[in-house]
């Protein structure tokens, strides 16, 4: 049998955030709608994540977790993914722009 007590850990410092997440308790069907879901019920449930994640003391890492993963479903660090998706091409375009000026 191999003995894996000399590998290092899984990285959890990478992950330790998740256990301060103020998500942790709340029923994660409200990070993630389900199918065909659109309209109020679909902006209302995205709201209502949006709520807890606006008093979470990890939302921040939560984010940066999401951008860096390109997570492709939920409300993480308080974003949507079509959210996410237009902080990224910000992003990119302000670092295109700053590659160019410089």
């Amino acid at each position: 049998m191999t003995d894996i007590s000399r590998l290092p850990g899984p990285f959890e410092h990478r992950w330790e955030w998740q256990f301060h997440a103020a998500c942790r308790t709340a029923d994660t069907g409200l990070f993630f709608h389900p199918p065909g879901e659109r309209g109020p019920a679909h902006d209302d449930r995205d709201t209502a994540a949006k709520t807890v994640c606006a008093h979470c003391p990890v939302r921040a890492a939560c984010l940066q977790y999401a951008l860096e993963a390109r997570e492709p479903y939920g409300v993480w660090g308080g974003l949507t993914v079509e959210e996410r998706r237009a902080l990224r091409s910000r992003q990119q375009a302000r670092t295109t722009r700053h590659r160019t000026a410089a």
